[in-house]
């Protein structure tokens, strides 16, 4: 069985993984609350990591699935690795069916839209338009919609990417192979007193 690395220093800081699609490779995109400290975050990490070495690894673990990303860096002092447990959703099955074994890694900034801060063409997270939701209350006016309130959000993307093209799907049973997925799991989920 493979050991624990300690000196990885895990980082799982922020919000969530956006798929992209419509792009020469399709995206993987780190969201954060605020685009310039993941600027930042990204020049003093992600910017060393040559992009041969970055691994991303997706263990299935039921209904959710582990985010794990790490690569050799040219700064090993100020290096870290990156995992987040997210729900699977179509969006992330629509890329792992779709991917063609390479992506682009990029972080974006998140940030929530309400009824005032957009156009009447935009859509809510319920999928129906601005102005198909009551002005005053900000409710969806659709009979079979349960929408309370209008709510949407925008990526801010950095201009930053790196091509990853070592990938893996795979089961938890699968980790105790991966150095990677191990060194996460071991930390994070095993380690761990119940």
């Amino acid at each position: 069985m493979l050991s624990e690395n300690h000196s990885i220093s895990w980082f799982d800081e922020f919000l969530g993984i956006a798929y992209r699609y419509f792009d020469v490779r399709m995206n993987i995109v780190l969201m954060f609350p605020e685009l310039k400290p993941a600027n930042s975050l990204w020049y003093d990490t992600v910017h060393a990591w040559n992009d041969h070495t970055i691994k991303i690894r997706f263990v299935e673990t039921g209904d959710d699935y582990w985010f794990v990303m790490g690569a050799d860096s040219r700064k090993p002092e100020t290096n870290k690795y990156f995992f987040k447990v997210l729900p699977r959703s179509e969006h992330y099955e629509r890329f792992k069916k779709g991917h063609q074994g390479s992506a682009y890694l990029r972080f974006a900034g998140y940030k929530e839209k309400f009824i005032d801060d957009v156009k009447n063409a935009d859509i809510c997270n319920c999928g129906h338009r601005k102005d198909d939701h009551d002005e005053e209350k900000a409710d969806c006016l659709y009979e079979v919609c349960d929408c309370k309130k209008f709510a949407s959000f925008q990526l801010n993307y950095s201009k930053k990417k790196k091509v990853v093209t070592d990938m893996k799907f795979m089961t938890e049973e699968e980790v105790k192979d991966d150095s990677l997925a191990w060194n996460c799991f071991n930390r994070h989920k095993y380690s761990k007193s119940e």
